[in-house]
C-alpha cells in the first residue's frame, strides 16, 4: 500500500509552496530585448509582434526551461512528502540458520496452494537466500525425530540452493531438541569447517535461526538459544482437521486362545466426520468392513475384528476418509509364526513351581526343562548358558556362578551383577502396590498373600520396581546388556529350626500360575500367532535367532533385500525402517518368513496436523510470525536522483543556449 510522511509543518508548506509561482514571476520580469535602430516604417509592426509573443501562454508554450525548472521543484516537494510502500523484509542480520521440519506431518498439503507443508517450506527458504547480500552466510538444518546437518555455514548461495531442494520428506514424527542443540553448536565458537566454501565460525555471533515447522513437537526445555534469534515461521492453514489411525494390533482371545482379534483406535482432530469406514485386508484381499464411530467429545472410537484362526500372513487396515494427510489413514500389522520359549528351571523340591509350569497353557508356549542345582557345577551349564541356547533361565533359591546369555529369574537370591543389593530380611513384609501396567504382573492379584521373611532390594539404574511393600521393593527387574533379570526377594521355601516349610502361601494362590505363565511369556519373548509389537519409522528393530543364525534377511515393503549380521550375544539389530508397512525376517537360508514387523507413524502429534500459533520454551512463549518482517520502501531517495537529473539537462540547455 501507498502511503506518504509530513515531514514539514504549515510554514515549511507555505513558504515550498510559493516556489513555482515565484520561477513563474522571475521568467517573466528577467525578459531581455536587445535595442535596435529599424526605419520608422517597421516601427508599429514589430511592437505589436513583441505583445504577441509576450502573452503568458505564448511565453509558457515556447520555453523549455521554464517546465525543466517548474517539474524539478516539483520533484524536490514529492521527495519531502517522502513517497513509500508497506513492503515486506525477508532477512534480520547476517548469519541465517534455517530449521526446516521433514517429518511425517510437513507432508500436509496445504488446500490453497496446493503444495505440502514441506514444499512451502523450501520455497520460502529459497526465497530468503535469494536476499542475502553479499558476506551473509547460512546453515541449513533439516529435523524430525533426528536432526540432520545438511549444509555448514556458507556464504554461496548456489550451493545453499541445492541443498534445499535436495530435501526429502520423511515418515518420521518430530523432535527439535536435538536441530537446536546442533544449531546452537554450530553457531557458537570452537566450530570447524567441513567442506570447501564452509565458513569457520571463531567467535560468538549473533545469528537467525528461522523455524519453519508445523510446531508439532515438544515444550522446548533445558535449551538456552544463546547467540541465536529463534524465528518461528508456521507452515500450513489453520483449522485444519484430520482422521488417522493411532494403533493396529492382534492378540490371542482369552476366551479362545486358538482364534485372533484385531483392535484398531481411530481418532478425529477437527469437527468433522463423526464416523467413518475401516477397510480390513489380509495379505492384499478385503477381510472385513466396519463403520467406527467417533465419539463427540474426544473424538476417538475403536473397532474389533475377529478373525477366528486365520493363519500367517500380512494385516493391513483403511479408513475411507480424504483429508491433507493421508499418511495416518493406513495401518499395518501382522500374524506370525508360533514361537515356543525355552526355559531352563533349576530349582531342588519346589513342587507348586513344578506344578505351575506344568499346566497346558505353559506347555503350549514353552519347552521347560527342570534340572537340580547341581546342574549348575557340571560340565553342559557353562556351554550353554554362554551360547544362548536358553531364553529364560530361572533360579530357585540358588545362583550361578557366571550369569548366562539369556534372561533369567532368581527366586529368594541375589544374581552376581553389579548393583542387586539385599537388605537383612524382615518378618511379615506387607505388599502395597504392584506394577500391573508390567507385562509380567498382568492379572496378578497378591492382595490376600502373605510373606513370612523377604529382604528388599536394590537394584542397577534402568530396573523397575514390579512389587512394593512397607519394607521396600520386593521384586524388581533391571536390564543387563540386551538382557533382562528379574529377581524376587524372598525364596518360596524356607528353613528354620532345621525345618523346612514354605515362605508364603502365594504359591497356593490362583495368581501365581498367571504369575508363572507371565514370566514365561514376556522373558521368554512367546509369540503365539500375534502381530509383532509395531515401531515408529526411524527406530530399530532388535531381536534374536532362534536357531542361532549367522546372519538374516529383511525385505521392506519396497526396495532390495537387507542381511544383517548377529553382535556376539545374538543380537539383530535393523534401522532401515524409514518406510511404512510390513518387513519379512528371512533366518539364514530359509524360503518361508520367519517373522514380521510393521513400521507405523501412530502419534498424536503427527496426526493431529493443525498448526501451532506460536512454540513454548522453558522461559518464554515464541510467537509465531511470517518470514517477512513489515518495512517500508521509501522512493524519495529516487525522486531526489530524477530531480537530479533534471537540473542537469536544464543547465546544459542554457548553457548551449539551446532554444525550443
Amino acid at each position: 500500500m501507498s502511503s506518504f510522511i509530513n515531514t514539514l509543518g504549515p510554514v515549511g508548506w507555505t513558504l515550498l509552496a510559493l516556489v513555482p509561482p515565484a520561477i513563474v514571476a522571475l521568467y517573466f520580469l528577467k525578459l531581455r530585448r536587445q535595442p535596435l535602430e529599424v526605419p520608422s516604417t517597421f516601427l508599429w509592426s514589430r511592437t505589436i509582434e513583441d505583445l504577441h509573443v509576450n502573452s503568458l501562454w505564448q511565453k509558457m508554450r515556447q520555453s523549455l526551461l521554464l517546465f525543466l525548472q517548474l517539474l524539478f521543484v516539483l520533484l524536490l516537494i514529492l521527495a519531502v512528502l517522502r513517497p513509500g510502500m508497506e513492503g515486506e523484509q525477508q532477512l534480520v542480520g547476517d548469519r541465517f540458520v534455517f530449521l526446516i521440519d521433514n517429518s511425517a506431518s510437513m507432508g500436509t498439503k496445504d488446500e490453497q496452494s496446493d503444495r505440502t507443508r514441506l514444499e512451502e517450506a523450501k520455497r520460502r527458504v529459497l526465497e530468503m537466500i535469494d536476499q542475502m547480500d553479499s558476506g551473509d552466510v547460512g546453515m541449513i538444518v533439516t529435523f524430525s525425530d533426528r536432526a540432520s546437518v545438511t549444509q555448514q555455514f556458507t556464504d554461496n548461495q548456489r550451493v545453499l540452493t541445492s541443498k534445499v531442494n535436495a530435501i526429502q520428506p520423511t515418515e518420521h514424527t518430530t523432535d527439535i531438541m536435538e536441530a537446536l542443540r546442533v544449531a546452537s553448536g554450530l553457531a557458537n565458537p570452537g566450530q570447524s569447517a567441513f567442506e570447501d566454501g564452509d565458513v569457520q565460525v571463531a567467535d560468538a555471533k549473533p545469528a537467525t535461526a528461522y523455524i519453519l515447522s508445523d510446531g508439532r513437537f515438544q515444550t522446548i526445555t533445558d535449551f538456552s538459544f544463546g547467540n541465536l534469534q529463534p524465528v518461528y515461521v508456521p507452515m500450513g492453514s489453520f483449522n485444519t482437521g484430520n482422521v488417522g489411525i493411532l494403533a493396529f494390533s492382534t492378540q490371542r482371545n482369552a476366551e479362545k486362545e486358538d482364534e485372533l482379534q484385531v483392535f484398531a483406535r481411530i481418532a478425529r482432530f477437527g469437527p468433522e466426520p463423526s464416523e467413518v469406514t475401516a477397510n480390513l485386508y489380509f495379505n492384499g484381499e478385503l477381510l472385513d468392513v466396519a463403520r467406527i464411530q467417533l465419539d463427540n467429545e474426544d473424538g476417538t472410537g475403536g473397532v474389533q475384528f475377529d478373525l477366528g484362526n486365520l493363519d500367517v500372513g500380512k494385516l493391513r487396515i483403511e479408513i475411507e476418509h480424504e483429508d491433507l494427510f493421508p499418511a495416518d489413514n493406513i495401518a499395518y500389522a501382522a500374524i506370525n509364526p508360533p514361537e515356543r520359549a525355552k526355559v531352563l528351571v533349576v530349582s531342588a523340591g519346589n513342587d507348586y513351581l513344578k506344578f505351575a509350569l506344568g499346566t497346558d497353557q505353559i506347555r503350549r508356549i514353552a519347552d521347560v526343562t527342570l534340572v537340580d542345582p547341581d546342574f549348575l557345577k557340571g560340565e553342559d551349564y557353562p556351554k550353554e548358558a554362554a551360547s544362548g541356547l536358553y531364553d529364560v533361565i530361572v533360579y530357585d533359591d540358588c545362583v550361578p556362578e557366571v550369569m548366562p546369555e539369556s534372561n533369567t529369574v532368581f527366586f529368594g537370591q541375589r544374581p552376581p551383577v553389579d548393583g542387586w543389593k539385599f537388605s537383612e530380611e524382615k518378618v511379615l513384609p506387607q505388599i502395597i502396590d504392584i506394577a500391573q501396567s508390567h507385562p509380567i504382573m498382568s492379572f496378578v492379584n497378591l492382595g490376600n498373600v502373605s510373606i513370612y521373611k523377604s529382604a528388599s532390594l536394590e537394584f542397577p539404574p534402568g530396573g523397575t520396581t514390579l512389587i512394593e511393600s512397607d519394607q521396600g521393593a520386593l521384586m524388581a527387574i533391571a536390564p543387563r546388556k540386551s538382557f533382562e533379570d528379574a529377581v524376587l526377594g524372598f525364596a518360596f521355601l524356607t528353613s528354620e529350626d532345621d525345618k523346612t516349610f514354605y515362605n508364603t502361601e502365594w504359591t497356593k494362590r490362583l495368581s501365581f500360575p498367571v504369575f508363572v505363565k507371565n514370566l514365561v511369556e514376556y522373558l521368554g519373548d512367546v509369540k503365539q500367532g500375534q502381530g509383532e509389537m509395531s515401531i515408529r519409522p526411524g527406530e530399530n528393530f532388535n531381536f534374536r535367532s532362534n536357531g542361532f543364525a549367522k546372519e538374516v534377511h529383511i525385505t521392506p515393503p519396497q526396495g532390495r533385500q537387507r542381511t544383517i549380521v548377529p553382535t556376539a550375544d545374538n543380537l539383530f539389530s535393523f534401522g532401515e525402517t524409514d518406510l511404512l508397512g510390513t518387513y519379512e525376517v528371512r533366518e539364514g537360508d530359509a524360503k518361508d518368513v520367519t517373522q514380521y514387523f510393521s513400521v507405523n507413524i501412530f502419534d498424536v502429534q503427527e496426526s493431529d496436523v493443525e498448526p501451532k500459533a506460536e512454540i513454548e520454551t522453558q522461559w518464554e512463549t515464541i510467537e509465531g510470525q511470517s518470514a517477512w518482517l513489515p518495512m517500508r520502501r521509501e522512493f524519495w531517495k529516487w525522486l531526489v536522483v530524477l530531480a537530479l537529473v533534471v537540473l542537469l539537462i536544464e543547465w546544459y540547455i542554457y548553457n548551449r543556449r539551446v532554444y525550443v
